[in-house]
């Protein structure tokens, strides 16, 4: 790719007292992209998460956004700045209705607009939450906890967003729709850097895939590529990498 990168990484390393949760670790995102970052538990992949959305410091390299170095700045400012992300166990507002949900994001993020109350029923719409608008988020089932915590941080307006197994524990068909809102933000132009082990999803929507094992980046590639590297068959899988298969 000839075009800037939105989101560079740069030879980031994590240690925790002696162990290396990161190595060396250095890549690029772009504007549009949907890369998705595989690798077996423990790999690193929520720390590295962690050091771009600004929760944790590497222990050196530096993370730039839009050209600029964000390594030091912490997480309220860099979702101000465009980086939003979501967690593997949703955390919304438990008390809080689904739209009371949505409308602080909104609030978060523009400073609070008066078109905020319309721009939010819109999200709760296109993420097919409008049966709960009223609930409190506490009441939700998962797939809709799941749906929800991917519009929260949508409703920050990012450049880059970064989602934790936002398809983890759910069903075929509510995998389905979330890949579906997914996919509908590569026309937004949006960078989307996702966690995911259903591997039928990650082949379905990932224009490309990272490989972390025990803190190195192994591979970086398209799925058809990186899927048949004999590195992340072993490292990954320990065996074929199965498309259909939700390790």
């Amino acid at each position: 790719m000839n075009r800037k990168p939105i989101l560079t990484v740069e030879g980031v390393r994590r240690s925790f007292g002696g162990l290396h949760v990161l190595d060396d670790v250095s890549f690029e995102a772009f504007s549009g992209e949907m890369l998705c970052l595989i690798g077996p538990n423990g790999a690193g992949k929520t720390t590295l998460f962690n050091i771009i959305a600004g929760s944790l410091l590497p222990s050196a390299g530096r993370i730039c956004f839009d050209g600029r170095d964000i390594t030091a700045l912490k997480p309220n400012v860099c979702c101000r700045l465009g980086i939003a992300r979501t967690f593997q166990i949703p955390q919304p507002f438990a008390s809080l209705s689904v739209l009371e949900n949505v409308e602080v994001a909104l609030e978060f993020g523009h400073h609070e607009r008066p078109e905020d109350g319309d721009r939010a029923r819109a999200w709760i719409e296109r993420a097919g939450l409008t049966r709960w608008i009223n609930a409190p988020a506490a009441q939700l089932p998962l797939g809709a906890r799941k749906r929800l915590e991917l519009v929260r941080a949508l409703a920050t307006e990012p450049r880059v967003i970064l989602l934790d197994e936002v398809m983890a524990g759910l069903a075929p068909e509510e995998t389905d729709e979330v890949a579906a809102i997914v996919l509908g933000l590569k026309a937004e132009n949006i960078a989307v850097i996702f966690v995911e082990h259903v591997l039928r999803a990650v082949m379905a929507i990932a224009d490309r895939i990272i490989v972390l094992h025990q803190g190195r980046l192994i591979a970086d590639g398209p799925p058809a590529v990186v899927s048949r590297d004999p590195a992340v068959i072993e490292a990954y899988l320990g065996g074929a990498l199965d498309a259909t298969a939700n390790p």
